[in-house]
């Protein structure tokens, strides 16, 4: 671990004052830009709380440095071990997940008040849609793509036979009372030595940014994906084959499916082979397994390239933020500087991270109880979809969204509509904004393919008290943020603040995570919370810095040249439009593919070339989180 430097600390000390009155988004551009900078920093020193067993060797016993397999030293392995030499088991499939606060603080509550006040309680009076908010700045592919990025990143396995009981009110409709709700599997790598620790869970995914959504987490699983020619996964008539044993599409995580998965799963497995095609083009002598597992590194870098560049500055449309967001993939030194002359500093800030050295900051990387609490983002899906013909915009259907998820997926996928027409119509679509009052109703009475009969809103609300995740306000100190002491500073809605009071018994200390980050308002452009935003800040650049193939194995050697230029050239637009030119028209001067598209010209559809339909429709809410 690199030890901040003297100027590292006194940027620290000097914005810790200037945020007790000014935040970060509200200051001058380059000043708002350093203080992002010293609160990576400082989340880097004090937020990175290690769950292994204490003492754990850091070497896996009978593994040196010198008989690490040359496959896994080479390409990314399936369960995501070796990716870190010196620690083979870091970050791999079946590994805990860490903590951002402190571990004494990490114990769930006991007794009455875990279920206080009662998970469904709060998911009927305070999340509940009452009427679709948009998010007018996205499209329905950012909605998609961030449950494609979380199922790459990490997956709890549930207990079915242990429950959380939930209180219900007599008036409540619930099949059931209590509630139950599926415990999350108990740890069962724990040993005497972690007595002192508190609750510890395990990712069933790799905790690497390695597209494992795709691939898989297991050799068995990424052996089933691929087709055993030329290095390509597996593909039947342009579409994802169906797994027999799940009823929905084989790839690499398919837990939740949903026409929105299956779309993006489907497009970079085309991207995949066409990554094949072009490396076996300029490389004719690479075996079947160097054309995949090469294939598999730029694939990966690509998405992370793409959410890092073109994802993360859609969401949250501040100035600060895209320039900060850019150099995280290219320095500030820019991408025209980095293209023309590679890498002109060591340093991450001025060159970016790919290519920088590895550094895990003092903690082992693995994912985060609070990083998988903060991207519970259900209200950005709507409650139906229009289905609309991308060659002149006529609507050929609208579907409830229950019709479009789960086993019903498929289907829709394969034989119901075009693709490209379905793409079409998620790039018009706004998603739901992530606030209060916007869940999808749809979702707080949902039945599981396994008969699992679940309220969605209340499982979020359980599942971070059942973890540990401290509520709102304890959650917000031990990020360094001002907590609010008032219902009325929480929020600037005096009906929502009204609300939270009679909820939580006047006792603002009571708002749950999930609530606290829903009511308060967002900074201009924001489409979550600034309380979420830390979190973000510092696992996106953790991510990226921690991994040994985007920092130190981001070379030639690793990707090769036409494998580096693939990463380079590419974003979300080209990789649709390589796959699916017919939507040129749609994505015509459209610089972010997350962005919401345009309508194609059609006189039937009464509108203008060149519009959104959100322009179209005369859709007014006017921010990310309205």
């Amino acid at each position: 671990m690199s030890e901040p430097s003297f100027f590292d600390r006194a940027l620290g000390r000097f914005y810790a004052r200037v945020n007790r009155k000014t935040p970060w988004h509200r200051l001058p551009f380059l000043l708002g830009l350093f203080n992002l900078i010293a609160l990576r920093d400082q989340l880097r020193e004090e937020n990175l709380h290690d769950t292994r067993t204490p003492a754990d060797p850091r070497l896996a016993p009978g593994v040196t440095l010198q008989t690490v397999p040359e496959a896994e030293r080479r390409f990314r392995s399936a369960d995501g071990s070796f990716n870190d030499l010196s620690d083979p088991d870091m970050g791999k499939a079946g590994t805990r997940f860490a903590r951002n606060i402190p571990l004494d603080k990490a114990w769930p509550e006991e007794g009455d008040a875990l279920m206080s006040p009662s998970p469904r309680l709060v998911s009927q009076r305070l999340m509940r849609r009452e009427r679709f908010t948009p998010a007018t700045s996205l499209n329905l592919v950012a909605a998609s793509w961030i449950q494609f990025q979380t199922h790459d990143w990490f997956a709890h396995t549930r207990e079915n036979d242990k429950h959380l009981e939930v209180p219900v009110e007599d008036e409540d409709t619930w099949f059931e009372r209590p509630m139950r709700i599926p415990r999350t599997k108990a740890d069962d790598t724990r040993v005497e030595a972690d007595a002192k620790l508190p609750p510890t869970y395990i990712n069933s995914q790799s905790h690497w940014w390695d597209a494992s959504a795709i691939y898989g987490s297991s050799k068995e699983r990424r052996d089933q994906v691929r087709s055993g020619v030329d290095g390509k996964l597996v593909l039947k008539d342009g579409h994802l084959p169906l797994d027999p044993a799940t009823g929905v599409a084989l790839t690499g995580f398919s837990e939740n499916w949903w026409a929105g998965l299956g779309m993006l799963h489907t497009l970079f497995t085309l991207e995949h082979n066409a990554v094949c095609d072009e490396l076996k083009k300029n490389y004719p002598d690479m075996t079947e397994d160097e054309l995949f597992g090469t294939s598999h590194l730029v694939v990966s870098a690509l998405i992370a390239k793409i959410h890092t560049v073109e994802w993360t500055p859609a969401i949250i449309s501040h100035p600060v933020l895209k320039v900060a967001m850019r150099a995280n993939w290219w320095g500030l030194a820019g991408e025209r500087i980095h293209r023309r002359f590679g890498r002109i500093s060591k340093s991450e800030v001025i060159s970016g991270i790919p290519g920088s050295g590895a550094d895990h900051h003092g903690a082992p990387y693995q994912l985060t109880e609070e990083f998988a609490a903060v991207y519970r983002l259900h209200p950005l899906l709507p409650d139906r979809l229009d289905v609309r013909a991308i060659a002149d915009d006529s609507l050929l259907d609208t579907m409830e969204f229950q019709e479009i998820i789960l086993l019903n997926a498929h289907r829709v996928l394969t034989e119901g509509v075009r693709t490209d027409d379905l793409w079409y119509s998620f790039g018009i679509q706004h998603p739901g904004a992530v606030q209060l009052h916007n869940f999808p109703s749809w979702m707080q009475d949902i039945t599981l393919p396994d008969g699992v009969r679940l309220d969605l809103a209340a499982l979020d609300i359980a599942r971070d008290r059942e973890r540990g995740v401290p509520r709102y306000n304890e959650f917000r100190r031990l990020l360094h943020l001002k907590a609010p002491e008032t219902f009325e500073e929480l929020t600037d809605d005096p009906q929502w603040a009204q609300e939270l009071r009679e909820l939580y018994d006047g006792d603002i200390e009571r708002v749950d995570l999930q609530v606290g980050m829903h009511a308060e308002t967002p900074p201009k452009g924001f489409g979550f919370s600034d309380t979420a935003f830390r979190v973000f800040i510092l696992m996106a650049s953790r991510r990226l810095k921690s991994d040994r193939f985007i920092t130190d194995c981001f070379t030639e050697e690793y990707y090769t040249k036409a494998g580096l230029k693939w990463i380079a050239d590419n974003t979300m637009k080209t990789v649709l439009l390589r796959h699916y030119p017919s939507l040129a028209p749609a994505l015509d001067g459209v610089e972010n593919a997350f962005a919401p598209w345009k309508a194609v010209p059609a006189a039937a559809a009464g509108g203008r070339a060149g519009e959104s339909r959100a322009a179209r429709d005369g859709e007014s809410t006017p921010s990310v989180a309205a």
